[in-house]
């Protein structure tokens, strides 16, 4: 949607800096690990140890006699074996792996909607440099325009023509314009802050506007846009995993109620010499199920499955509202773009007008016909009229930077 160069260099350089947007992929990260780490529990462990003993003991001890001398003995042992596999027959262990993968979506799409957010203001600081910066060169064009009056002021104050009023109304002016070249000098260096702030680093001069251009640096919204397109929102998104994270929580909380089944077994070999070790007269196994039946647990598995229940409800209200936000916004952002045009095409015709009767009232002035009256408040309405024009120029652009997060960063 950014069709400015100078503007997606500048979002390409926020997108590799800035610090917020590292937090967020570190966390996609953190979940997908917490992601894999629950879905290890469906998969037996399996372990592989091998261990040795020495043992000396008197041979009156093994004899029950006197026999003087030691008896020594020396054991070796080799196992593979599956150590607590819980066999998961009511789902609980999958029902938890769903619930992360879940959780690891949602945060995914929570990492997206913070790069939606942050091209978003990286889109409006730079527009709202650009409009100052038009606004400043309309004061330095003021100042001097402003400046020329006062020298013919002066020069007819000279010749007897012009009054000492209208000598001290014409150096207001310029005073007035003084002002609004510092006022703005001032806000356009705080909105480059502001955007480098966003951005992570310095950015350089070749990728700053100067002013705001006639026709905005983003693609108009195309007509006949499907609503479906909201539900790719990351908003929405993210709340329709989290929902499903929940949902799952319900699953593992329910299997909470029935028994479960653990299974360890190990197979190897033990053998007092360690030459005979893998023969097969060395092999040994063991195997040991255990089932565990809940009886009583003071209403804690209850009080589970509750609380995943009340946060499926909570997560299903909270996709409702996610749905809702994303079409009043998308709603707004259409409604404002539909008169916008009209008040840009209006606010133009206005600051035309008043340049036509500046110019009559220098002429009419520098005539004599006229007082000096009228050609400074013809001044001041064209000024406001120009100043209307540039703000009206950037809510324009500024609306299509709205449009373009309400849509979930744009229409595809």
């Amino acid at each position: 949607m950014f069709t400015d160069p100078r503007l997606r260099a500048v979002i390409d350089q926020a997108l590799a800096n800035n610090r917020d947007l590292r937090v967020a992929v570190a966390n996609i990260a953190a979940a997908r690990a917490q992601y894999h780490v629950q879905r290890a529990a469906l998969m037996p462990q399996v372990s592989a140890s091998g261990g040795a003993s020495y043992a000396s003991e008197p041979l009156s001890v093994e004899t029950g006699g006197s026999r003087p001398g030691f008896f020594n003995l020396h054991q070796y042992s080799a196992n593979v074996g599956v150590s607590a596999y819980e066999v998961d027959l009511f789902g609980r262990l999958h029902s938890l792996s769903r619930a992360a993968q879940d959780q690891y979506l949602a945060t995914e799409q929570a990492r997206r909607a913070a790069q939606i957010s942050l091209v978003s203001e990286i889109g409006a600081a730079w527009l709202s440099l650009a409009g100052d910066r038009s606004l400043l060169q309309l004061a330095q064009d003021t100042l001097a325009s402003d400046t020329e009056t006062l020298e013919l002021t002066r020069s007819r104050f000279d010749h007897g023509v012009a009054s000492a009023l209208d000598v001290a109304q014409a150096k207001g002016a310029v005073e007035q314009a003084k002002s609004d070249v510092a006022a703005y000098t001032t806000l356009a260096a705080q909105d480059r802050n502001a955007l480098e702030l966003l951005v992570g680093a310095p950015v350089a001069d070749e990728r700053l506007p100067a002013g705001l251009d006639a026709e905005p640096p983003l693609a108009e919204t195309p007509a006949g846009i499907s609503s479906s397109v909201l539900l790719q929102r990351p908003d929405v998104l993210q709340a329709e995993a989290q929902l499903k994270a929940d949902n799952a929580d319900i699953g593992a909380a329910r299997a909470a109620f029935f028994p479960s089944i653990s299974l360890t077994g190990s197979g190897g070999a033990t053998s007092l010499a360690l030459s005979d070790l893998f023969t097969g007269a060395a092999r040994s196994w063991s195997f040991g199920p255990t089932i565990t039946l809940p009886l009583f647990a003071g209403g804690k598995n209850t009080a589970n499955l509750a609380y995943a229940k009340a946060e499926r409800d909570a997560a299903v209200a909270t996709y409702e509202k996610a749905v809702q936000t994303a079409f009043r916004e998308v709603a707004d952002a259409l409604a404002r773009r539909g008169t916008i045009d009209d008040q840009l095409a209006a606010q133009d015709a206005q600051s035309a007008a008043a340049a036509d009767a500046l110019s009559l009232a220098r002429a009419r002035y520098a005539r004599g016909s006229d007082s000096y009256l009228n050609l400074l408040i013809a001044q001041r309405t064209l000024y406001a009229a120009r100043q209307s024009l540039v703000a009206t120029q950037l809510a324009r652009a500024a609306n299509r930077v709205t449009l373009y997060a309400a849509l979930g960063g744009g229409w595809d």
